[in-house]
């Protein structure tokens, strides 16, 4: 016997999770149970830029008396849409067959080369959200 849970979140469906980490890919969110989730620059509020020194992502919000940069700090709360999902194969492949012309000598390893260090592991499930909407951020942007 064994239980499970399942976690698909419907697209449009507004969630809260907390920032993982920023990147010049996007804003990375955590639910704590699920850490692929990412809000790509283009889903961020605009004007938005990446500050490299600080590695975080900063909304410069205009008002009467001038820009605020309002940043996106490691560990606060976000509210955002889910925007879509992303589904890949990450099934194992079998192994490489040897060239028939090039028999391996005794003692010579037949598995194939090392996968190159710059190979990514990819994530069977990610969602990409949006927080380009009135209410949608940092919960403290909008509790005041």
């Amino acid at each position: 016997h064994f239980r499970f849970v399942v976690f698909h979140p419907f697209l449009e469906e507004i969630l809260i999770g907390k920032i993982k980490y920023c990147s010049q890919e996007g804003v990375h969110v955590t639910m704590g149970f699920f850490d692929d989730i990412l809000i790509p620059p283009e889903s961020l509020q605009q004007p938005a830029k990446f500050d490299e020194a600080e590695q975080v992502w900063l909304w410069e919000y205009e008002t009467e008396e001038g820009a605020h940069d309002l940043y996106m700090d490691q560990g606060e709360e976000i509210r955002f849409r889910v925007a879509d999902e992303v589904f890949v194969d990450t099934s194992p492949t079998g192994p490489a067959t040897a060239t028939p012309d090039t028999p391996a000598q005794p003692g010579q390893s037949t598995a194939p080369p090392a996968q190159e260090s710059g190979d990514k592991k990819q994530a069977p499930y990610t969602l990409i959200g949006t927080i380009c909407e009135s209410g949608l951020g940092l919960l403290s942007w909008w509790n005041s």
